[in-house]
């Protein structure tokens, strides 16, 4: 190939640039350097990182290996399969090994690169960052352009792809007092405008309404790649079969139509960069889907980051129900990108489903990625496991490795076997010595020539998604832009009416809401007792009030007695258990499998399996049964609360508010609620808003509310949709798409579609 023209000032790329009629011209930043073209890619780089302008045929290119010529890798007119092909032939082992890492999270508290965040990047030559929290979106971009400036100053050039989990997302509680985009003119002062907040998962699925989810796509995409974000980890198309699953607030659902629906119109909205030939441009950000195949139909509802959940079972015979959001939609986008980019899977051994019988963790299986996912589907992006699942395992209530089915094996040898089943990418690992390790593995198995083939293919995988969106010609951000971009108005705005539209009202006797007028409203202290976290860890006891009494003030006059008060507000929590195992104690020294409460007082699982259709005889406990086991939610004091406050109120409204995290039983706070919203995600200003009748409820149940536990034990944890229904004093029926506004049941276009 020709050696080519080094480009060193705007008036001499002119020049060179005029018989292509290629109108260059430079423009220096701050620690970086933009190249425009008329006829090609604006290309970024950093003059201290030896990487040189060079012109080819009248267009710009970067010399990212710094070899004076012009390789098909660095050529932006190619397509990017033939770039990532080029590429990956010339990294030696120990880059292609550092490639197929994805680090654990970072954060981004200053412009520089700490020592960590360096030994990630040198020592074990990762180029995937899974960035949490940061300090500020102007932070966050110029820490970006350091990284890439250093990456772009190794070998080749390669720059980073950062990833997150999803950021745009209240808690899972209505415990929010924030993100209302306008109060007196102005942002809310307690809000918290560092990016537009909207509900959680479970909260979008809620709004039944694609313009929504595209809205969401648009703005966490141009969000995201102001922070140099580049890749989401994101969506979670698991159908949530079990109503008991602790995910269930992250899932769209436990409808496979409604997570197809939303699958395509969220990665479309996520990947496609508008008038671009292909889709792809400087506002793409793949998406990652997850968790194949399918997560939601662990054994009594147990999740799999434990011991305890590693079995997903499938007494309904409904294994393919749990791919339809994949196949009929992440890997079917009607827009030119076509496909979501990378897929990751979930921690379950999918049990029983490998014909030859063998039953390991999803990302270990040969059966469920290669035969599967490759094979009868024709996948043929990135495949990343879900985090630390080839690091070692404690016990099956502590929060460790996850190498479910091949914990014997040494930590190389889970890494072999996950290549070995078809995976590219092991999620968040790192040293890569361990990696190298088990490439010689593969070498003695299969042969040398093998082994560079195989981790060579992942490495073309890995990279045609960084040259997808645009990272090899210009990695570099504007931090002032990213301070007015990320949470601007427009963007907090959008949000919050997502947030306002996820609210559900599920019941409004008497005509309770709106609560319209000069009214005055009482609010009772709220007790949680000693409980666990979602990680197992101890939780505290604590009081609160939900709504702060400054919030609720700017709406209502707050009174400290229900004797004063026109209306009760009471806002509740979904009930909150032990998830599934009872930690050691003196009544059981191995601690013990418990049941999984949706109601809120105690629950004796006197209906559950007599035995476990899972047994694992290396934990000590092969049969999982927790039939006749007693359990009670942390939180048992709020259903007590809202009876409390029905008798105080007297024969005055009370309204409640559930912070659901996922199906519940309504029988100990429905009789007592003269309203109910069911809301997953929203800021306290939304429910308000509703309340008040500033908004109208448009939100409908993303989920069926049973009737009770015994319909709950009853059900196959990988059907949807399969319980007896909770029916209200109303006669109303808490099924899946139900729904109220002011006029009474919601009976639209989308209950029609998806009922």
């Amino acid at each position: 190939m020709k050696f080519c023209k080094r480009i060193v000032s705007a008036a001499l790329a002119v020049s060179l640039a005029s018989c292509a009629s290629n109108v260059i011209t430079t423009e220096p930043h701050d620690g970086y350097t933009l190249v425009y073209q008329s006829k090609g890619p604006t290309l970024g780089y950093s003059p201290d990182s030896g990487v040189e302008i060079i012109e080819h045929q009248g267009y710009a290119f970067k010399d990212l290996n710094k070899d004076g010529k012009l390789d098909v890798f660095e050529d932006w007119r190619k397509d990017v399969k033939r770039r990532a092909a080029d590429l990956a032939s010339q990294l030696t082992e120990e880059e292609i090994c550092g490639l197929i890492f994805y680090a654990s999270a970072v954060d981004i508290n200053s412009t520089d690169l700490t020592k960590g965040q360096l030994s990630l990047l040198e020592k074990d030559n990762i180029r995937h960052l899974l960035i949490r929290n940061v300090s500020s979106p102007a932070t966050a971009a110029a820490w970006t352009n350091t990284l890439q400036a250093w990456c772009e100053a190794q070998r080749m050039g390669i720059p980073a792809n950062n990833s997150t989990d999803p950021r745009n997302y209240t808690s899972g509680s209505a415990n929010i007092n924030a993100n209302k985009p306008e109060l007196d003119g102005e942002f809310d002062p307690a809000g918290q405008n560092d990016i537009s907040k909207w509900p959680r998962e479970m909260g979008l699925a809620a709004t039944f309404d694609m313009d929504v989810i595209r809205s969401h796509g648009e703005v966490a995409s141009k969000e995201y790649r102001a922070l140099g974000i580049t890749t989401a980890l994101s969506p979670e198309i698991d159908i949530a079969t079990d109503p008991r699953w602790r995910r269930f607030h992250g899932t769209f659902s436990e409808d496979p139509a409604l997570c197809r629906d939303i699958a395509i119109a969220y990665c479309e909205a996520f990947q496609n960069t508008p008038g671009s030939k292909d889709g792809w441009g400087s506002e793409s950000v793949n998406c990652m889907v997850k968790h194949w195949p399918g997560g939601g139909s662990g054994e009594g509802g147990r999740d799999a980051h434990f011991g305890m959940g590693k079995y997903a079972v499938y007494p309904g015979s409904n294994f393919d129900a749990g791919l339809i959001p994949f196949v009929d939609g992440a890997f079917r986008l009607p827009g030119k990108t076509r496909t979501a980019t990378a897929v990751m899977p979930y921690y379950t051994i999918s049990y029983n489903q490998d014909p030859s019988g063998e039953n390991v963790g999803n990302g270990f299986s040969h059966y469920i990625i290669q035969d599967l996912l490759r094979g009868k589907y024709h996948f043929d992006g990135v495949v990343c496991t879900d985090w630390g699942i080839v690091r070692d395992y404690d016990v099956p209530w502590v929060h460790s490795g996850k190498p479910w089915g091949v914990e014997k094996l040494s930590v190389a040898e889970r890494r072999l076997r996950c290549f070995e089943a078809g995976v590219d990418q092991l999620g968040g690992t790192k040293d890569n010595s361990i990696n190298m390790e088990a490439w010689r593995l593969w070498a003695e198995k299969y042969g040398e020539k093998s082994a560079r083939e195989h981790f060579e293919l992942s490495a073309r995988r890995i990279l045609v998604n960084t040259f997808r969106v645009g990272l090899f010609e210009n990695p570099y951000l504007d931090p002032d832009y990213a301070a007015v971009t990320v949470g601007c108005k427009e963007f907090v705005a959008a949000g919050y009416d997502a947030q306002l539209k996820s609210i559900v009202m599920l019941k409004n006797t008497g005509g309770a809401l709106p609560a319209r007028g000069p009214l005055k409203v009482y609010e009772p202290l709220r007790h949680v007792d000693d409980g666990v976290t979602h990680w197992q860890k101890p939780a505290p006891a604590y009081d609160e009030y939900p709504i702060s009494k400054e919030l609720l003030g700017r709406y209502f006059q707050v009174v400290e007695t229900p004797g004063e008060a026109d209306f009760a507000i009471v806002t509740v929590k979904s009930p909150a258990g032990h998830w599934g195992y009872i930690t050691p104690n003196e009544e059981y020294p191995q601690g013990h499998y418990c049941p999984i409460s949706l109601q809120w007082g105690p629950y004796k699982a006197t209906t559950a399996r007599e035995h476990s259709i899972a047994a694992d005889p290396d934990d000590g406990m092969p049969d999982r049964s927790y039939r006749d086991i007693e359990e009670i939610s942390s939180n048992a004091r709020d259903a007590i609360m809202v009876r409390e406050t029905k008798e105080a109120m007297g024969g005055k409204p009370v309204i409640v508010v559930v912070a659901a995290e996922r199906p519940f039983v309504p029988a100990e706070i429905e009789p007592w609620a003269d309203a109910l919203l069911f809301c997953c995600g929203v800021s306290n200003n939304a429910v308000l808003d509703i309340v008040c009748g500033a908004a109208e409820p448009y939100g409908l149940l993303p989920c069926q509310l049973p009737a009770n536990m015994e319909t709950v034990e009853a059900q196959c944890e990988d059907v949807p949709r399969d319980m007896d229904c909770y029916k209200d004093s109303e006669g109303n029926l808490y099924d899946f798409a139900f729904g109220l506004n002011w006029n009474g049941v919601i009976n639209d276009a989308r209950v029609e579609r998806y009922k």
